[in-house]
C-alpha cells in the first residue's frame, strides 16, 4: 500500500481520491492528526500533509480515538448513562461481548495492514 510514509506531501484531494473520499472529509480529518502529531502540514504551494508515524505502529483504534475520541465502553448502547450489572439495558448482554470483540480486532489491526479501495478493485 502506497501511503504518506515514503516522505511525499501529499494534498488533501489527492488523498481523498487514494481512499476513495472527498477532499472536504479528508482535510477534516487531518486536522486532529496533526494536532495528535501523526501529520506534518506544510503550507504554500509545494506544501501538503506529512506522515510522522509508523503505521506498523499505530492500530485502527489508534486512528479512531485520535478522531472520533475515545470508545466509551462504559456507556448503555440504549441510553446515555452507565449501563449497571445489577439493572442492565434489554441489549447489554448481547452489546457488550460484541463491543469487547469490535475494540479489540480494531486494536490488533495496525494501519498498515489496510488496504486503500483502488488497490482493492485490482
Amino acid at each position: 500500500m502506497q501511503t504518506l510514509a515514503d516522505g511525499e506531501r501529499r494534498r488533501a484531494a489527492m488523498i481523498a481520491d487514494r481512499v476513495g473520499s472527498s477532499a472536504q472529509y479528508v482535510a477534516r480529518l487531518l486536522a486532529p492528526l496533526t494536532r495528535a502529531g501523526w501529520v506534518r502540514s506544510v503550507p504554500g504551494p509545494t506544501g501538503g500533509h506529512e506522515l510522522t508515524v509508523d503505521l506498523t505502529t499505530v492500530s485502527v483504534l489508534d486512528l479512531v480515538a485520535i478522531v472520533e475520541g475515545v470508545p466509551d465502553t462504559e456507556r448503555c448502547v440504549m441510553a446515555d448513562r452507565p449501563c449497571p450489572a445489577p439493572e442492565p439495558c434489554a441489549l447489554h448482554d448481547a452489546w457488550v461481548p460484541a463491543r469487547d470483540l469490535m475494540t479489540t480486532r480494531l486494536a490488533a489491526t495496525p494501519l498498515s495492514t489496510l488496504s486503500t479501495p483502488s488497490e482493492v478493485r485490482t
